[in-house]
Parts: structure tokens; sequence; C-alpha cells
């Protein structure tokens, strides 16, 4: 593969440290960087395989997985997220949505282009801690999901994951083709059978007790299952 079809796409605001960070990443890879803001429209680039990393310091949760419906629909997209606090941080991200990559605020600047590089190669790049943290994490989800999960009906099931995604109820309502009250009364009962008050505790109690799907694979991954290279502990 030609080094110069290769990108790394960073999401995040356009300021002179992130400046900066870029101009490092295009001394040290070999392959196009470019830059989107996290609100702007990104329509694609020729390249292949491409690594988004999302700044974690600059983008909300509903943008973030927008970006993780991007990269479930892209033939050779990796998704990784950087700024993260510190691995409790990372579950968090992860229990909500899929990433390949993992970098902390802590990591040194050749660490990260060290990890991009890996992304590139169609691995994954996260410590062995917390990929043990999230086997654990999604084999507990998978016992839950024989369970009943406190009543709720598919449909509340169906309107519970989207509002992980940041959608509002006039966008669940056009998915599902109801109306915007019929999603306030699911939303009513939803909230009183898992005894929460608001969208953001309903979000989060999801999380805890349906989590989401396990990381995805590229293409090259399900080719070579032993191709998950983690960073040093």
């Amino acid at each position: 593969m030609e080094q110069e079809q290769r990108l790394v796409l960073l999401v995040t605001a356009n300021n002179p440290q992130s400046q900066l960070f870029i101009d490092y990443l295009h001394q040290q890879l070999d392959c196009q960087v470019s830059v989107v803001a996290p609100t702007a429209e990104w329509k694609g680039m020729e390249a292949s395989p491409t690594v988004v990393l999302l700044d974690a310091d600059h983008i909300d949760e509903a943008t973030m997985q927008q970006w993780h419906v991007r990269a479930a629909e892209a033939d050779d997209m990796s998704l990784a997220a950087f700024n993260l606090r510190d691995e409790e941080h990372a579950v968090e991200i992860l229990s909500a949505m899929n990433l390949q990559g993992v970098f902390y605020r802590s990591d040194a600047l050749e660490m990260i282009c060290k990890g991009l590089t890996i992304l590139l190669e169609g691995n994954l790049w996260m410590s062995r801690s917390l990929m043990t943290r999230m086997i654990q994490f999604f084999r507990r989800q998978q016992l839950n999901s024989y369970r009943p999960v406190c009543g709720l009906t598919h449909r509340e099931l169906e309107i519970i994951a989207m509002l992980g995604t940041g959608a509002s109820n006039i966008e669940i309502a056009d998915q599902l083709f109801v109306s915007e009250h019929t999603v306030k009364s699911h939303l009513y009962n939803i909230f009183r059978k898992i005894k929460v008050h608001n969208r953001l505790q309903a979000v989060n109690w999801a999380r805890q007790n349906l989590g989401a799907p396990p990381p995805l694979v590229g293409r090259r991954q399900r080719d070579n299952p032993a191709s998950i290279i983690p960073p040093p502990s």
C-alpha cells in the first residue's frame, strides 16, 4: 500500500496548540494528516486506511456518536480518542462506542505516533489492563442480556439506545415513524421503570445495564485475530 494513501484525521478545535500537534504528526508519520473542526461536516477523502482521532477535550458525546456511526459504515476506518483523562474515562467512552485506539493526556508524543502507526496497520492500540476490563464488562452485559431488563419493551429498548446517540425526541420519532407525543410517552414509561428522572440518567443506566457492542475489528484484523498490539504497560 502506498504511504500517501494513508490518512490520520484529527477532529479537534483548530488553535495554536492543536496546530503544533498537527505539525509534529506531519513530521513524524509517513502519511497524510488532516484536521476538521468538531462541528464541521467531513465528506471523506480518497485515502485508505484512515484513522480518525477524536479530541475528547473538544468533542461532545453526540458528535462522538456521529463519528461512531461513520466508522461502522466505512470499510477501512479506525476510530481512536485522545486527551482522555485516565483509564476510568476510557472505560466510560468504550462502554458507549467502539474505539480501536485510546490515548491519554499523559501520553508522550512519541508514544502517540507509535500508536497511530499501529492503528494504520489495522491493529488495536490500548493497554492490556484496559482490554481486560472491557472484556469483563462485555461478559457482564452478555449475561445481563439473558435476563429481563426491568420490564422494558423492545420499542423502549430501541428508544433508550437512541438516547445514547444524542438524538432529540423529534429525531427519534422520525426514525421510528411515530409521533413526538408517542416518544414522550415511551420516555415517561422508561424513566418510571428504570427509576431515573432525566435523559442523562437514563443513558448512564443503559451503559451500566445494557452496554454497547464489542469493539469493531477492521478487515485486516479479522483476517489476523492475533494482531492486537497493546502499548507498553
